[in-house]
């Protein structure tokens, strides 16, 4: 049975959208990962769109939703964005690793370059960690 990683924020249209691409098209043999909100928004963010397809990953088909209990329970790991505020359950939970990251929702497209680049990143070091 394959382990998944979970990727929480607040509206599921930029960060969390990102880390699943990003660790579903790098993923080691035996994991996938998943994302939610816990404020679902309408639709993934479209600057967000746009500078995944910059790395070849197409998001547009991706649709926000949110956090349901059944995902925080069978989770393998929990990672929020940023979002360790009040409306974030993951907060109490042991599993969970928070990255901190600047929300997308309001910036530059250059802006949200950064952010990508930053998860990407940060999925590629999870990616190797789970393979050790």
């Amino acid at each position: 049975m394959k382990k998944f990683v979970l990727f929480v924020c607040v509206g599921n249209s930029g960060r969390s959208q990102m880390a699943e691409a990003f660790f579903n098209a790098k993923a080691p043999e035996g994991f996938f990962a998943i994302s939610a909100g816990t404020k679902p928004e309408k639709e993934v963010n479209p600057k967000v769109i746009e500078v995944m397809r910059e790395k070849g990953i197409d998001i547009s088909s991706n649709k926000p939703k949110g956090v349901e209990e059944w995902m925080f329970r069978d989770a393998f790991k929990i990672i929020i964005m940023g979002c360790g505020d009040d409306s974030c359950p993951a907060v109490f939970l042991k599993k969970v690793e928070d990255w901190h990251l600047e929300d997308p929702k309001g910036k530059s497209i250059e802006e949200i370059r950064k952010i990508r680049d930053e998860i990407e990143n940060r999925v590629e070091n999870l990616i190797r960690s789970l393979s050790q």
